[in-house]
């Protein structure tokens, strides 16, 4: 199962193996109050495509089919593999730093991770 939630948030005994997807380090965490598994710089989105979703909810849907370009290239794809054998293993919750808890990168890798999840 995958889940979605903010790096501020306390950690929680459900949370499974604590996945930062952020490219950057979040303000004001340290890494012993964010108690991250694994940090996965490589499958976030590009600065660029960072910078021009800026949270622009009306740029939502071009964000997500731009990332999930970025995601089938093939340094993502080798990114995305120490996660997708942590979703062997069992829970795994994604972490980002944004206040927008709807429309943002980890969401939009759970979309994507789910959308091409590879059955056993």
């Amino acid at each position: 199962m995958i889940k979605v939630k903010r790096i501020y948030d306390a950690p929680g005994p459900d949370d499974g193996c604590r996945v930062l997807v952020d490219r950057l380090w979040p303000r004001g965490m340290t890494r012993e109050a964010a108690a991250i598994d694994l940090w996965l710089r490589e499958a976030a989105p590009s600065d660029a495509l960072r910078r021009w979703y800026n949270h622009d909810s009306e740029r939502w849907p071009g964000f997500q089919k731009r990332y999930r370009d970025e995601l089938a290239q093939a340094a993502a794809i080798a990114a995305l593999v120490p996660l997708r054998a942590k979703l062997a293993e069992g829970d795994v919750t994604l972490l980002f730093a944004t206040k927008e808890l709807l429309r943002n990168n980890a969401q939009a890798l759970k979309a994507y991770l789910e959308s091409t999840a590879i059955e056993p």
